[in-house]
C-alpha cells in the first residue's frame, strides 16, 4: 500500500469517528448532532382572547430566538384537535412535546403514547387531572386558585362593614377548564365565610368577548338587582362591559367589576373606571417554556411545578402601568 493511500485510509477513519461522536442519542429527531435544531411540538388551546394571542407570540418569539424549531398546532379549543396535534407531533419524532390543555381532563391514553416514544411533555398554562403523574415532566403555569382567591379578597375588603347583601353574577370560563375550575373554586373560599356576598348567576362565557357579552345581556334581564360582577378573564369582562352599558347602566359604579388577566385593554378600561380591581396573569411564558425543553432535553432535574409570579391592579395602578404594557 503506498503511503498515499494509507493516508487516505487513516483520514477516512478520523472523519468517521468525529461523525459517530456527534451523533449523540436521544429519541427525538433533532439533537442529534450540532447542526439539529431541537424540535418541540406545541399544541395551543386557541386564539380566544388577548391573553392567549400574546401567550402564542411570546412562545413563538421566544423559540425562534432560542434557536429550537416549532411545530405549532391551534386547537381551535376542541380537545380532539390537540390529541391529533400530539399524536402527529409524536409521529415526527419531535425532542419535546409542550400543551396548554383545553380541559383538564381525559389525557391519559395520548399521554401514554407519548411516554412509550420516549418523548418528555411539558404542560404550560394548564393542568391536566391524571393520577399519573409520570406522564409529563413539569407543569409551567400560573396558581388559578391564588387568582380567585385574590378576586374574592379584594371583594372582601372592598364591601366590609357594608351592610345589605351583595349581589354577585360571575362569569366562567371555558367547562371544565382548569383555570375555569380553580378561579371559581378560589373566589368562593375567599367569600364563603361573608354570607352577605350572594352568587346569583353563574354561567360559562368561553372566555370570549362575544359569548361575555351574550351571558352578561341574559343575567342583565333575569337578575333584578346586580352589585358585581366577576369575570374569569379580562376578555370576557370587556364584552360584558358593553352589554352593561348598552343596558343603560354605568360599569364601575352602578356594577363594580373584578377580573382576571390583566391585558392592555383591560389596563384602559381600568383608567376609564369601568372595571374596579385586576389580578394578573402572565402570558409572556416563552423564554421559561424554552429554558425548559433545554433543561429536559439534556436530561436535568427540573421542578414538577414552576409558578409564575404575578401582581394585581387597582384602577390607579394600571393607569401607571399602561404605557409600558406588552399585552
Amino acid at each position: 500500500m503506498s503511503k498515499r493511500a494509507a493516508a487516505a485510509l487513516v483520514a477516512g477513519a478520523m472523519v468517521a469517528v468525529l461523525t459517530a461522536c456527534g451523533s449523540g442519542g436521544g429519541g427525538g429527531s433533532a439533537g442529534k448532532g450540532s447542526g439539529h435544531k431541537l424540535v418541540v411540538g406545541f399544541s395551543q388551546v386557541g386564539a380566544e382572547s388577548g391573553w392567549r394571542t400574546a401567550n402564542t407570540k411570546s412562545i413563538q418569539e421566544s423559540a425562534k430566538k432560542a434557536g429550537i424549531e416549532l411545530k405549532f398546532s391551534d386547537a381551535q379549543q376542541k380537545q380532539e384537535n390537540q390529541i391529533k396535534a400530539i399524536r402527529s407531533f409524536i409521529q415526527q419524532k419531535v425532542d419535546v412535546i409542550a400543551f396548554s390543555p383545553v380541559v383538564e381532563s381525559g389525557w391519559d391514553t395520548v399521554l401514554k403514547e407519548a411516554k412509550d416514544a420516549h418523548i418528555p411533555v411539558i404542560l404550560t398554562d394548564r393542568a391536566v387531572d391524571s393520577k399519573d403523574e409520570s406522564l409529563y415532566v413539569s407543569f409551567l403555569g400560573s396558581d388559578f386558585v391564588e387568582e380567585g382567591k385574590k378576586a374574592g379578597d379584594w371583594l372582601v375588603k372592598e364591601y366590609q362593614g357594608k351592610p345589605g347583601d351583595v349581589n354577585v353574577v360571575q362569569l366562567e370560563g371555558t367547562t371544565g377548564s382548569a383555570p375555569a375550575n380553580d378561579r371559581k373554586s378560589g373566589f368562593a373560599d375567599a367569600v364563603k365565610g361573608e354570607p352577605k356576598f350572594k352568587v346569583v348567576a353563574s354561567q360559562t362565557g368561553d372566555f370570549t368577548r362575544a359569548k361575555g357579552k351574550e351571558v352578561m345581556q341574559a343575567f342583565l334581564k333575569s337578575q333584578p338587582k346586580i352589585d358585581v360582577l366577576y369575570a374569569h378573564n379580562d376578555d370576557m369582562a370587556l364584552g360584558a362591559i358593553q352589554a352593561i352599558e348598552e343596558a343603560g347602566k354605568k360599569p364601575g359604579a352602578d356594577i363594580r367589576i373584578v377580573s382576571v388577566d390583566g391585558v392592555k385593554d383591560a389596563f384602559t378600561a381600568m383608567s376609564q373606571g369601568k372595571i374596579n380591581y385586576d389580578v394578573e396573569c402572565n402570558p409572556l411564558l416563552g423564554d421559561q417554556l424554552m429554558d425548559l425543553v433545554k433543561k429536559v432535553k439534556a436530561g436535568e432535574s427540573v421542578p414538577r411545578r414552576i409558578k409564575t409570579e404575578e401582581g394585581a391592579f387597582t384602577p390607579e395602578q394600571a393607569t401607571a402601568a399602561l404605557p409600558n404594557r406588552q399585552y
